[in-house]
């Protein structure tokens, strides 16, 4: 076995020569979306656990700065792009990742599996009532699943340090097989890294604003504009309050990112 195929072993990733592409300090499993859902369930069958991280162009910027978060993707057992921008960096780079796969349009395709191999299934996440809701939805969109908790995952990680021994508790009582985990980065990176020892054998993946999507309390941006890696535009446009700050100040420094890996790069050779 090859030294690569180790590593990708230790993440728990089957070891069939898959590439990884480095962008900043975020390592991304180059895969599809079908190939991404047999890897999960593969972690599954594994019955070791593991989590799932996707991602998107705020993640490696706060990759920059978040040791916390950085030591959670070194434990990833498989890590995703999220967006366009971050396959079309990929690309420039050198090192082009086939496809985007986000966490919230993996919900769809990985639920529909999870129902077919009767899986039991976990939330957390979402404001109040939103996992509920999303659970309602999820069911009628997939016949057949069984979601056995929810947990709306209140975790304030510098006040609450406990707060993700709570969680694992009610996890571990439930006895799922996939947790969905919806909280938003950083904070569902580093609390699925702390609780995936504790609720194995269950696999955590998380989904970003997925609940939110699911249950329609966040619209999702149209196809065609997340294609063109607009949906930040879109999102930012719905809730400036919110985000623009993260928008319009934090992740411009992407940018400068890329331009050091891209020279990095030119010098190497």
């Amino acid at each position: 076995m090859s030294a690569s195929d180790r590593a990708e072993k230790s993440r728990g990733i089957p070891a069939r020569g898959r590439r990884r592409v480095r962008i900043g300090r975020a390592t991304i499993d180059d895969v599809t979306m079908v190939e991404a859902v047999e890897a999960i369930v593969d972690l599954v069958a594994r019955g070791k656990g593991g989590f799932i991280c996707t991602p998107n162009v705020d993640h490696v910027v706060l990759l920059e700065d978040d040791v916390r978060l950085r030591d959670a993707y070194e434990r990833a057992s498989l890590v995703l792009a999220d967006g366009m921008p971050i396959v079309w960096s990929s690309h420039l780079l050198g090192t082009p990742l086939r496809e985007k796969v986000s966490g919230s349009d993996l919900v769809g395709p990985l639920l529909r599996r999870a129902a077919a191999e009767r899986w039991r299934i976990y939330l957390v996440g979402g404001a109040e009532g939103v996992a509920e809701l999303a659970a309602e939805r999820l069911s009628r969109a997939a016949p057949g699943l069984k979601i056995v908790g929810i947990d709306a995952g209140t975790i304030d990680l510098d006040r609450d340090p406990e707060g993700h021994d709570r969680l694992a508790v009610g996890i571990v009582a439930a006895r799922p097989d996939l947790v969905l985990v919806a909280l938003g980065c950083p904070k569902q990176e580093i609390v699925m890294d702390r609780i995936a020892a504790a609720v194995r054998p269950a696999v955590c993946a998380g989904i970003g604003a997925g609940l939110d999507f699911v249950a329609g309390t966040v619209p999702r941006a149209p196809r065609w504009i997340s294609a063109a890696g607009l949906e930040w535009l879109y999102r930012l446009a719905r809730e400036p309050r919110r985000l623009w700050r993260r928008y319009l100040v934090r992740d411009p420094r992407f940018v400068g990112i890329l331009g050091r890996e891209l020279m990095g790069r030119v010098l190497a050779k």
